[in-house]
């Protein structure tokens, strides 16, 4: 277990703080999140199993209030919510498997590429073209089960991902992939934080210290976003992950 200090917290809370923000703002708040477990010191797999309590904690309060508006189609749901689970565990265990410093190389190259994708693209727009209803269940499922293995390794952008590939593979109307998108992605968080919790890995305080700083930075980013929009942001996002991305390298040179 590393050495967790009143600098670790000065650290990571501001920074989740601004990933929830982000997050609330323009997507991919993830992309800020983790990273800050890392430039405050903590090893590799420590980094993303404690991300993922504090980022489990925003996806709950998010998935409730999703739910309770009534967004969620639970019969297109729940099958996918299976799949899920079981790519998340996978992805969990495989993230274990790998060496540290092989995920600090890995790292470099999958942040700034995730971070692209997700700058880059947008929601899709418009009605898409209508499938059977058997192709959409395959469809939907098989998504589920990719992004769980990946939400389960990694993690960053798992959101966008989903929305994006419901929409335009699984052919669901925005509304409903928005809806399935949170069932799919609570699902990969608490699944992959059950294998990081049962193998040691999460650091329990400085987690649930993570989460609320994340949910206040996500009700704030709200009201940000009704006023100034998206584009203000990126900057933050993108100054981030450059300290993250030197830090990395300082470490691995």
């Amino acid at each position: 277990m590393p050495e967790i200090t009143w600098t670790t917290f000065l650290i990571v809370c501001p920074l989740t703080f601004l990933g929830g923000f982000v997050d609330a703002v323009a997507g991919g708040g993830g992309l800020i999140s983790l990273p800050a477990y890392m430039i405050a010191g903590l090893p590799a797999h420590y980094s993303i199993a404690t991300n993922k309590l504090s980022s489990g904690m925003g996806t709950t309060v998010s998935t409730y209030r999703f739910a309770k508006s009534g967004n969620i189609p639970w019969k297109r749901a729940l099958p996918c919510v299976v799949m899920a689970m079981i790519g998340s565990s996978a992805g969990a265990r495989l993230a274990l498997m790998v060496d540290a410093e092989l995920f600090k190389r890995l790292m470099l190259v999958i942040i700034p590429a995730t971070a692209f994708y997700v700058l880059r693209t947008r929601t899709m727009d418009g009605e898409p073209e209508p499938i059977d209803g058997r192709k959409m269940l395959i469809r939907s499922c098989l998504v589920a089960l990719v992004i769980g293995v990946y939400d389960g390794f990694y993690g960053p952008g798992t959101g966008t991902f989903l929305i994006l590939l419901l929409s335009s593979f699984a052919k669901f109307r925005l509304g409903e992939a928005n809806g399935v998108a949170k069932s799919i992605n609570l699902t990969t968080n608490l699944t992959s934080l059950a294998v990081y919790l049962m193998n040691g890995k999460v650091i329990l305080l400085l987690g649930l210290a993570g989460g609320v700083f994340g949910i206040i930075g996500n009700y704030i980013g709200v009201s940000f976003f009704n006023e100034k929009g998206s584009k203000a942001v990126k900057p933050i996002m993108i100054t981030v992950l450059v300290i993250f991305f030197i830090r990395i390298l300082t470490e691995i040179m």
